[in-house]
């Protein structure tokens, strides 16, 4: 898959076409995306044991076919890939050519097993 979280995105089709948004999270598996305040749905939660009822809107994923990459101008580019001389792949835009930074990734660790 050629995005990662961070990349900042256009939606090219479904209900929020036209919206720019930062991605979340990837499935890459599944070849889906989550972007930050597009695809949104609601979830309605029944009252239970004295909690009232709610809505709760979230993002759900879409598939990578619906967006496009945004570069540094903003415009939709493309992306791809550059060999170093040391060896180390780099992604690139297409139309600019410019090296895409990489943004930290903040990896929560992963639960240990329980143990029966």
């Amino acid at each position: 898959m050629k995005f990662t979280i961070g990349d900042n995105v256009l939606v090219t089709a479904g209900k929020d076409k036209g919206k720019k948004g930062e991605i979340v999270k990837t499935f890459p598996k599944k070849n889906t995306v989550i972007v930050k305040d597009a695809n949104i749905y609601a979830k309605h939660i029944k009252p239970q044991a004295g909690r009232p009822g709610e809505i709760i809107r979230r993002e759900r994923p879409m598939p990578t076919a619906k967006i496009a990459i945004l570069n540094d101008k903003g415009e939709v580019d493309r992306v791809g890939y550059k060999v170093t001389k040391d060896g180390k792949k780099e992604r690139v835009f297409k139309k600019t050519g410019t090296v895409i930074s990489l943004k930290k990734e903040t990896k929560k660790p992963a639960a240990k097993a329980k143990k029966k």
